[in-house]
């Protein structure tokens, strides 16, 4: 069998999630994504420009993953994250008001502006003190709990708590359609995954078949394949850099306490470093 891209490379996920052509297996993931209900369910979803207008020096970066128009207007963007920057929820903000103003024409009024969904799926655990995989945010009051409105909604779903469960057998792809969705992100790494999803593919989701489909010849297209290495060294070079910049504000945390006084076991316990580490930060 070939060896399938890894989805939660945001090229490959967009190679199968963000091509014309593949609208049907997109609004399949936003219909299990969103939970809406089947009177409001998605039948068709229209690929948008992922690029904003240049505006400053930060829209240099303004590139969506996956940027849809749904059938009553509203926007959606999903962003797939290997690394935590540890600025999703500025950047959140950043890309919704971005997609959310670019809805205003000359001559249009405020009340035409649409609803303006974000989608964040990250490889990490983000939302430390929630425990479930996908969580929901909107504008609440913050006493009464009453929503302002639903024009801004944000989503994160975190693979690593959600596999967490499918281990523990909390969750069953057969019964929930976005556990499946999600599941094959990680499928490229799972073969029990990969079977599992092949098997509710034939038998009862012939968009799931679609999708498993398209990733499989995908992944033998050279002119892909070159792309997709590229972007994956990028983001593995991404990482180590990230790793770096953290080591280096460790030790400067370290070193701070060295100087003060602070004994070795507490640093030990609060910074990760080693004995040794430590020791040798004592000696320069």
């Amino acid at each position: 069998m070939t060896k399938r891209l890894d989805l939660r490379v945001d090229f490959a996920f967009k190679s199968l999630f963000g091509t014309h052509g593949n609208e049907s297996i997109l609004a399949a993931f936003l219909n299990a994504a969103l939970r809406f209900p089947n009177e409001k369910k998605i039948y068709k979803v229209q690929l948008l420009d992922p690029h904003f207008n240049k505006e400053n020096q930060e829209d240099k970066r303004s590139i969506l993953d996956v940027h849809a128009q749904l059938e009553d207007g509203s926007r959606v963007n999903i962003e797939i994250q290997l690394n935590n920057k540890h600025d999703m929820e500025k950047r959140t903000l950043y890309y919704w008001s971005k997609m959310y103003s670019s809805q205003m024409k000359e001559g249009m009024d405020y009340g035409e502006l649409c609803k303006t969904i974000t989608i964040n799926i990250v490889n990490f655990r983000y939302l430390s003190h929630i425990h479930d995989y996908h969580s929901t945010f909107q504008l609440y009051e913050r006493e009464q709990k009453l929503l302002l409105t639903d024009m801004l909604e944000i989503h994160f779903m975190e693979l690593p708590k959600l596999l967490i469960k499918w281990r523990n057998k909390e969750v069953d792809p057969r019964e929930d359609k976005l556990v499946r969705w999600l599941l094959l992100l990680e499928a490229s790494e799972d073969e029990e995954i990969t079977q599992v999803l092949e098997e509710i593919a034939m038998q009862e989701d012939q968009v799931l078949k679609k999708a498993m489909d398209e990733w499989e010849r995908v992944s033998q297209d050279p002119e892909v394949i070159l792309a997709y290495e590229a972007r994956r060294k990028a983001l593995l070079d991404e990482k180590s850099a990230l790793k770096r910049a953290e080591k280096k504000g460790i030790i400067k945390v370290a070193l701070g306490m060295i100087q003060k006084g602070i004994d070795e076991e507490t640093i030990i316990e609060l910074t990760g470093l080693t004995k040794e580490e430590i020791q040798e930060l004592r000696r320069q």
